[in-house]
Formats: structure tokens, sequence, C-alpha cells
């Protein structure tokens, strides 16, 4: 076992030197070993397909595939001149190392397995608030750049709010009666063209908050016509009795608004939807359909001429209607008044947007009935108004209500953007997450899912944090600490419904750039569906508060069982070059 030496200068004038010893395998990964090596001092291609199926339980690993493992390790020992050149097995430190590879030891499944059939309504799907923000909602640019790292990391809807230009003759997108500086409708249309399906090949859905003249709405409907041309999926019928399924619409971008008969109706009221939502939330979301939602004439009159004017009070059967009607898949709107008077739709199906706020207030008292409006329609929840700094929410309040759309501040950072982060790392990664059966189907009595009602322990999950390591390559040597190496210990978390959710962390290793903790977690959880595992590395620090050494999230549906590596992300949802642990997960 290699010793490094770490040197440390304190007050200008000591030396203090630190010798600390590189990671040897865990007793586990050892008794593993011996096991499936049968005790030799080897294990050969057949025994670690053996360990691979009975341990790891990879059903899916080939013969083919533990003979290429062993080839791959061969040639890196004949390469690097190691150690018996007749040994034609993987030894225990090869071993140990190739517990490290990501490609073969990941957490999660990379490939896209849910059934991707079914309608828009019974996903998650991975959803950006005011995306065209670069940081805080009132006084920073807009630009197309977030939209592109939003596509990127796989966000299926963006959200781009529509205002006049300055002459009134052009489209901008911004943040309206904000100190935000605008970017121009066409330049964001590019861009989405261009990387919407980079990260995932599912629908892209476009909400977009509409301030705008009809005159103005027909040349949106021509421009998002002209750009997207095959792309855009236009609906069958006006007014849809099901969502199209994510299968039947892949690589293809949809539109969802409040249509312009209702923005005509909407002008009798005070209060327009789309200036409430302005007021209320102060972010947007992101992506698969495109919502048009229209303000009243006081939302955008200041700023209209009078030939502008004039346009707004023609009658609905103008051309710029159909055209812009034509484009909608997800016809969209926000209650008025009361909450429980909109979960009873007759008809076709809908898109009604809360904010986190309304959605907490309606749950109590309506809790059940917006369960088994979500089963057909999408909900979409907003961040409230006064996070202007762009913060985020527990998504959870959404999600254990069925809701599809938690949109969120992708420009924002924290732990509840860790947690969207985490679920939408499943499935591939594509952006959509099949929602659990319990809050898609109804019981005998025609009862759905109550999150508030006691619920049994469905399943135990067992996690064990073995060590970690690649700090002394990405970090410089004092920035943990001036005079010596690191203390790092690690949280391990539950997040999901309340009766599931629990903290817990290992014990404090210091003065060491390889810490080995060793200690396993149990966590009996109620309702796995809806539960993410966190996993964060801390610092300690006695005299201020412990510094950040990377964070992980995963929904716990998808964690594959054995030994795992798991690369850690910095605080920004970026991945760590070197830094990762050694876990162990199995479920009971």
């Amino acid at each position: 076992m290699a010793t490094v030496t770490y040197s440390y200068k304190m007050f200008k004038y000591f030396n203090r030197t630190f010798a600390i010893s590189e990671q040897a395998p865990p007793p586990d990964v050892k008794d593993a070993f011996s096991l499936f090596a049968d005790g030799a001092d080897s294990m050969s291609a057949d025994q670690l397909l053996h360990f691979l199926h009975d341990h790891q339980l990879e059903s899916d690993y080939t013969e083919e595939d533990s003979n290429r493992i062993v080839e791959t390790v061969l040639q890196s020992r004949a390469q690097n001149a190691e150690c018996d050149s007749d040994n034609n097995g993987l030894t225990l430190d090869e071993f140990f190392r190739f517990l490290f590879l990501v490609d073969f030891n990941d957490a999660l499944k990379s490939q896209v397995h849910h059934d991707m059939n079914a309608p828009l309504s019974h996903y998650f799907i991975y959803t950006g608030h005011n995306s065209y923000l670069t940081g805080n909602q009132l006084s920073s640019d807009c630009s197309d750049v977030p939209i592109i790292k939003a596509l990127q990391r796989g966000v299926r809807v963006i959200e781009l709010d529509l205002w006049p230009n300055s002459t009134k003759d052009d489209i901008d997108v911004v943040h309206g009666r904000t100190l935000t500086a605008p970017v121009s409708l066409i330049q964001c249309l590019k861009s989405i063209k261009e990387y919407a399906f980079v990260k995932s090949e599912y629908p892209l859905i476009i909400t977009l908050e509409d301030h705008l003249t009809p005159f103005l709405q027909a040349k949106v409907a021509e421009m998002i016509a002209q750009e997207f041309g095959d792309l855009l999926y236009y609906p069958e019928t006006d007014l849809l009795t099901e969502f199209p399924t994510p299968e039947s619409v892949k690589g293809r971008i949809l539109i969802s608004t409040k249509p312009p008969k209702e923005y005509l109706e909407s002008k009798q009221f005070k209060d327009s939807d789309s200036e409430r939502e302005s007021i209320d939330e102060g972010t947007s979301s992101p992506c698969i359909i495109t919502e048009l939602e229209v303000a009243d004439e006081k939302s955008d009159g200041n700023d209209l001429d009078e030939e502008s004017l004039n346009a707004r009070d023609k009658k609905p059967d103008q051309q710029s209607i159909p055209e812009y009607k034509r484009l909608i898949t997800i016809h969209a709107g926000k209650p008025k008044g009361n909450v429980k008077d909109h979960l009873n739709v007759v008809g076709g199906v809908k898109r009604l947007s809360l904010s986190e706020q309304e959605l907490e207030r309606a749950s109590i008292a309506h809790g059940s009935d917006i369960v088994r409006y979500t089963q057909k329609n999408i909900i979409r929840v907003y961040p409230k108004g006064t996070r202007v700094n762009s913060s985020n929410y527990r998504p959870h309040i959404g999600w254990i209500y069925g809701a599809q759309m938690v949109a969120f501040n992708m420009q924002g950072h924290g732990k509840s953007l860790w947690y969207m982060q985490g679920m939408f790392r499943a499935n591939g990664g594509c952006g959509y997450v099949k929602k659990p059966s319990f809050l898609i189907e109804q019981g005998p009595d025609d009862e759905v899912f109550d999150p508030k009602k006691p619920m049994p322990v469905k399943k135990t999950l067992m996690v064990k944090v073995y060590l970690g390591n690649g700090w002394s390559t990405d970090f410089s040597k004092t920035h943990f600490d001036t005079f010596s190496p690191p203390d790092f210990y690690t949280k391990v978390c539950i997040v999901g419904i309340p009766a599931d959710q629990v903290n817990r962390k290992t014990k404090i290793i210091h003065d060491d750039w390889f810490p080995v903790w060793d200690e396993e977690f149990e966590f009996p959880l109620c309702v796995p569906e809806l539960a993410l595992l966190w996993i964060e590395v801390r610092e300690y620090d006695k005299h201020e508060k412990d510094d950040f050494g990377g964070q992980a999230c995963f929904p716990v549906p998808e964690l594959r069982s054995g030994f795992r590596v798991v690369p850690l992300f910095d605080e920004k949802g970026e991945q760590l070059k070197s830094v990762k642990l050694l876990m162990r997960f199995q479920f009971k």
C-alpha cells in the first residue's frame, strides 16, 4: 500500500508533514473477491461473470462482456509491466480498481427503460422556469445561453415570456416589467432548434407566456412554423381527449398555451392569467410544450400604439387566431377563483398552472382531487414571486400529488435543484420519468393515493459508504484547510414523502485526503417510488461553516444493487473530474 507525504507550512516558519496511506480494498471487497475467486489469487472471466450476476445483480452481462473486461485489464498490465504476467485473471487490486469504473459499476442504468407509450400526463417531465434568464428575476440579462445549457442537461420544458419590442413590430423574450435586458425571440428559437434533442430524443415542450397583440401572435405563429419546420407537432384536433405519448412524438416540438378565444374572454377580467403568473412567479419553465399564455389589455396596453390597440379589438375570426390556435397541443390556463372548481375538467385534457403556494393550499383540502386530475391532465407548478434571487422550492410538493411539470429556475443553485437533477437522472436521463402506478390508477372504490395517510414500510434501503478519493487531484492542497489535510465526512439522506425523510452522517476522518469510513445506514421507506438518495461530502471546520466537498443525488427506484462507484458533482451540478465514492446499495 503506497504512502503519500503532504507538507504544510504554519505561521511561515514551521512545517507539518502528514504521511497518508492510499486506500486498500475494504474488507467487504476482499471477502467478495475471495468468495467469487474460490479463494484463489486471481478471478477468471467466468468467475467475474458470476460476481456480476450474483452480487451486482446484473443479469444483462454476458460471457463476452466479462472476457472483454479481463482482456482490457491484462493489456493494461502488460503496458505497465505490472506484477505476475502469467496470471490470466484479475488480482485483488485490479478487481478493486475495476469497481471504480463508471462504465461498468455506475449507480444507475444509462439507457431509457421506462414504458414510453403512455400519455404525457403519466410522466414527470423535466421542466424549467423563465428559461431565458441568466441570473435573478429582476435585473439579469435574458439570453439563449441558459436555454442551451438547460437543453444540454436534458430539460424537456422551456418557458419563454413574449413581449412586443420597443418599436412594436417584433417580439422580445424578456421578464416583463423588470430591469432584465431582452433577447430576440428568433434567436431563442434558432438555439432551441439546434439543441432541442442533443441530450434526449423525446419531445420538447415550449411554454410561451404571451403579452402580444393578435398581429404579433400571427407573427409568432409564422416564425415558429418556419423555424421548426417538420420538427413542429400539430395536434390532430382542436382539443385532445388524451395527450400523445412520448414515443409517438419523439423528436418533435410541442406548443402549450391559452387558446386565443380564452384570451379574448379574459379581457373581461381585471387580473389576467398571464399577468398573475408574471407577478406570482418570478421565473419560468422549460421544454416539451410551447405554452402561449396571453395577457389582457391591462397587461400590455400601456406599451401599445393606437394601431396596435385597434388590432387587439378585432374579432376572434381574424386570420391570426387560427394560425396561432393551430400550434397548441396542450391547452393552458390558470385558475380564477377556487382551485377546486378547475379540477373537474369535462371534455378535452388541459394543463393547469399553480404557484407552489397555491398547490400547497389546495392540497390541504383537495389533495385527492389534484391526484385524480393529474391522472389525465397536466399540472404545472412554478416558484412563488418572492424568489427574486432565482431560488427553488422542494419539488416533492408537486410530485407527491402527481404534478408533471414542477418548474425550476435552472440558473439557481442549492439542494432543491440537486434533488431535481437527481430525479431526472432516472430513465437514462431522457427528461421523462414514468409516474408510479399509484399516481396513475384508481382503487376498486375510485380512491386515489393520499400522501398524508399513514403507510407501512414497503422496502428498506441499505447504504454502505466505504471510501472516497480524487480531492487531492481536483483541489489545491490548501483548498479545505490551510495547515493540514481535510477532515471529511459524508451525509447520507433520504428526500421524499415526510414519513421517509431522514438524515444520517458518517464519522469525521481527520487529516486525510483518502478517507475510509466503512459505515452502513438503513433506511425504511414507505413510498420508495418517490424517494431520492442524496449524498454530500463536507469538510469539517470547527470555526466556520463546513466546506463543500461534492454531492450526488439518485432516484431510489433506479439504484443498482451491489458495489457502486459514485462520482460527485459541484454546487452547480457539474461533475467533478476525479472525486468518487465507493458505496454499496442493497434492498430488503
